[in-house]
């Protein structure tokens, strides 16, 4: 029930304030309805893992899609954090084709990072915003199976690829938020580092995910890097694999596309590059007409 003192607001400035949250809620229950029991995987990353106010508007966002009866599941990495304790401990920061050099003090420093700090870190945030949440890694239930990449031949380390998803710990924890940190384990029980663009994609696909939202640093996908206006609002996996082949679309892009090529090639409805610079640009991309970033589709 409102509060109804405020003397120095008229009733009609109330009504309309009233009407128009009415309005939002009414423009988002289709959408409800619409992905009601459904799975959405978020890729959580880059700007929204760092201010307090954007981690907390996350958190909010991934809570009410729990609460309105959908099956959220976030995916996130850890990039900027690894190389910090690494500059703090004196581990040498290298990539090679934009991958991270992972020797075994440095895989060992990843682990603790992602599983130990970022992946609890997000789990207390959710809790907070009122959704009991659980944490895991690729070796929790067998989760993520990986192998050794070796780009072009090159020996990078413990930097891997998604080789297996096993989604059953997922599907058993359905009463909880999963938040799954980017490691993965092969048979003999090595971890190894991996892309969290290429796992959210990964796992999409296992849980024949109806969306997965990857959080970017940019408002989406352009068709000149340098128009602003030049914004791509939907196109085809066609389309975007030839400005790839045009060279349209370069560096840190490439990885989050990789993970919308699995998602949708296993299934998926549609993935979506999203602004996690913009507050609550989750339920901003899911809860209405216009949507935000760029939607793609098989």
């Amino acid at each position: 029930m409102g509060t109804h003192g405020h003397p120095t607001t008229s009733f009609a400035d109330r009504r309309e304030g009233l009407e128009a949250r009415v309005a939002v809620l009414l423009e988002a229950l289709p959408y409800i309805r619409d992905f009601a029991g459904h799975t959405i995987v978020v890729k959580y990353g880059g700007a929204a893992m760092v201010t307090p106010e954007l981690k907390a508007s996350f958190a909010r966002d991934i809570a009410l899609l729990k609460l309105v009866g959908m099956n959220p599941v976030v995916v996130h990495g850890g990039g900027p954090d690894i190389s910090r304790y690494s500059d703090l401990l004196g581990l040498e920061v290298r990539f090679v084709d934009g991958l991270r050099v992972t020797d075994a003090p440095t895989m060992e420093l990843a682990k603790m990072v992602l599983v130990g700090k970022i992946n609890k870190e997000i789990v207390a945030q959710l809790h907070v915003a009122g959704v009991p949440a659980v944490g895991l890694a690729g070796d929790d239930g067998n989760l993520i199976r990986a192998s050794k990449q070796t780009p072009n031949g090159k020996d990078i380390g413990f930097v891997g690829r998604v080789e297996a998803i096993n989604p059953t710990v997922l599907q058993r924890l359905a009463d909880f938020v999963p938040v799954v940190a980017s490691v993965g384990v092969d048979g003999t029980g090595q971890s190894f580092n991996l892309n969290a663009d290429t796992v959210a994609g990964s796992l999409a696909g296992a849980l024949k995910a109806r969306k997965v939202l990857f959080l970017t640093d940019v408002e989406g996908l352009y068709r000149d890097p340098a128009d602003p206006s030049s914004l791509i609002s939907e196109c085809t996996l066609l389309e975007l694999e030839e400005m790839i082949a045009q060279g349209i679309i370069t560096g840190g892009m490439l990885p989050k596309l990789a993970g919308v090529r699995d998602a949708l090639a296993h299934g998926v409805e549609a993935a979506q590059i999203v602004d996690g610079r913009v507050p609550h640009s989750v339920l901003m991309e899911l809860f209405t007409e216009a949507g935000i970033g760029t939607k793609i589709t098989a």
